[in-house]
Formats: C-alpha cells, sequence, structure tokens
C-alpha cells in the first residue's frame, strides 16, 4: 500500500489557503481563458470566413483554432514565471509548514514564498534551468526500459516492463517539484548541486517512491476524470452556443478546466503526498557514490547538472 497520509497532506495544503487561491485564480483562470479566446476567434471568424472561404462556418472552425493556438503560446512563454510566482513558492510554503515553523511575523504566505525563492535562486532562470534539468534527467534515465533492465537484470522481465513503462513515466509527474521542495528545505546556496543530490537520493529508493507515486496518480486522475464528467455537460452546452459545429469544442472546454482544477487544487495535495515520503525515507541518508556513478553514466543531462554545480558561484544577497 502506499507510505503517505491524504489527511495530513490536506490540512497541510488548506494551510496554505492564500496560495490555493492563488493557484485556482491562475490555473483555472487560464482555462477560462482558453474558453474565452475559442469563443472570440469562433466570432471573428464567422464573421471574415465568406472573405477566404465558401463554406459558412469554415472560418468559425479557423477562428476558434487561432484562439486556442494563441493561448497556448503565450502559456509556453510564461510558463517560466508561472513556475516561479506561483508553484515554487507555494512549495516555500509548504515545506515551512511541513517541518512545524511558522511565516516568520510581519510578512504574509504570498510574499515569505515569493522572497524565500528569490533570495535561494537569485532569478527565474536560474529555478527554471534547474526544474527543467531535472526534468531531462528523469525522462532519460527513469523513465526508459534500459534503466530498469539495467538495474532489476531477471531475465524475461524486459517485455513487461517495456509494456508498464508509460505507467513509470506517469508516475514521475511530480518528482521535479519534490526535489525542488528538497532543494528548499536545505536551505540550498548551490541548486545546482543540491538539485544532484536530490536525484541520487531519489534514485537509491527508486522503488519506494515508484510505488507511492503510481498509487497517487491512480488518485489523482481518477479525481481528475470525475471532474471531466461533471463538466461536460455544462461546456457542451456552453459549445452549442457557439457559431458553426462547435460541440466537440465542449469536451476540449470540459478537459481544459478539469485540468485547471487539478493543476490548482489536486497537485498541491499531491506534491504533500510525496513530500512526506519523500523527505521520510532519505532522512539520515547521503548520496550513494554507487549511484551517483551510475547516473553520470547514464544521463548526459544529470552530467550537465554536476558541470553547472562545480561552476556555481553564490550570488550576492543569498541567504543560507
Amino acid at each position: 500500500m502506499w507510505d503517505f497520509s491524504f489527511g495530513r497532506s490536506l490540512g497541510l495544503v488548506a494551510r496554505t489557503a492564500p496560495y490555493l487561491l492563488l493557484r485556482v485564480a491562475v490555473f483555472v483562470g487560464i482555462g477560462l481563458v482558453y474558453i474565452f479566446s475559442v469563443g472570440l476567434g469562433a466570432v471573428i471568424g464567422l464573421g471574415l470566413g465568406p472573405l477566404f472561404s465558401p463554406e459558412p462556418f469554415s472560418g468559425a472552425f479557423i477562428g476558434a483554432a487561432f484562439g486556442f493556438g494563441a493561448v497556448s503560446l503565450g502559456l509556453y512563454l510564461a510558463r517560466e514565471y508561472i513556475l516561479y510566482l506561483v508553484k515554487a513558492a507555494h512549495i516555500a510554503v509548504m515545506v515551512e509548514l511541513f517541518d512545524g515553523h511558522q511565516v516568520p511575523s510581519g510578512q504574509n504566505q504570498l510574499s515569505f514564498g515569493a522572497n524565500f525563492v528569490k533570495t535561494h535562486f537569485a532569478a527565474t532562470s536560474v529555478l527554471f534551468g534547474v526544474d527543467q534539468l531535472i526534468k531531462a534527467v528523469l525522462r532519460t534515465v527513469f523513465g526508459t526500459v534500459n534503466f530498469f533492465t539495467a538495474f532489476l537484470p531477471v531475465p524475461g522481465l524486459h517485455g513487461l516492463i517495456r509494456l508498464a513503462e508509460g505507467v513509470v513515466r506517469l508516475s514521475l509527474t511530480y518528482v521535479d517539484e519534490i526535489i525542488l521542495a528538497y532543494l528548499i528545505r536545505t536551505r540550498t546556496t548551490n541548486p545546482w548541486d543540491s538539485a544532484k543530490d536530490g536525484l541520487v537520493l531519489y534514485a537509491q529508493n527508486y522503488m519506494h517512491f515508484l510505488k507511492n507515486a503510481l498509487w497517487l496518480a491512480v488518485f489523482l486522475w481518477l479525481f481528475t476524470i470525475a471532474i471531466f464528467v461533471l463538466l461536460v455537460g455544462p461546456a457542451i452546452g456552453f459549445a452549442a452556443l457557439l457559431p458553426g459545429q462547435f460541440t466537440a469544442w465542449g469536451f476540449v472546454i470540459a478537459a481544459l478546466l478539469a485540468w485547471g482544477l487539478k493543476a490548482a487544487v489536486l497537485e498541491p495535495v499531491a506534491i504533500a503526498c510525496l513530500m512526506q515520503v519523500y523527505f521520510k525515507t532519505i532522512a539520515g541518508q547521503r548520496p550513494d557514490p554507487e549511484w551517483e556513478a551510475r547516473l553520470d553514466g547514464a544521463s548526459r543531462k544529470f552530467r550537465e547538472l554536476a558541470d553547472r554545480a562545480a561552476s556555481w558561484a553564490t550570488p550576492k544577497g543569498s541567504v543560507a
């Protein structure tokens, strides 16, 4: 079974209500912006469509698709700041409360989280770079068949592991956030080096983490599907009001809103659950040089992480 307490995680997330509300505003707001852009694009496309096509509703469809694509591009360009201002700062507050600390007097949670991240990571580019390298190492090492067959050399397992590879990749969804929590908890002055240590600690305990992450992935997707089912009826009704044959867009709208609620509410609970498992499991452990050598040999991105750690100079104004 799993080794985390949903009750403790829900309690921890509830204590970060200001960030929870901010996440709802950001992620559900993103879903609503998608809906608005699709609707506006459809209306504009319907008006301009006859100038380019004899089909009455082809312009509406093209306009809706353009609105969807424009928002997606904007989100891609803003992803660094969403991570910096929302996710990492929220995790910083969660770690403080997890360890029994309180936000210092005179600061609210939002200002404390933002200031903490700014102090320890110096710039959005550092935090974003660390996060991207962690994800790259996880994808190229822990999400591959070669990794598991190399370290679980049991005859006949190759085919079975290949079938399970997609599930394993799904279980890695929140590992980068957990390692970020490790960086915050250790009050890192070298985020690249701490990320490297956090990955090694994950690797030397990966089967234990894998079990818990798989359970959590199942629970989260069941909840997300339930949210989608509740939203799909109203979303199809909204899509039916758009000009043209847009009923199918209702499913897209429901999926976007379900994603927004998952990112806003369910993801912090998942992170809190995995924080329990990670911090308890690695307590008293040190990174195993043998595992570090394995990761170094298996991943160019891990070697890049080590190179950046070696060349890092603590910026002025950073604190331990």
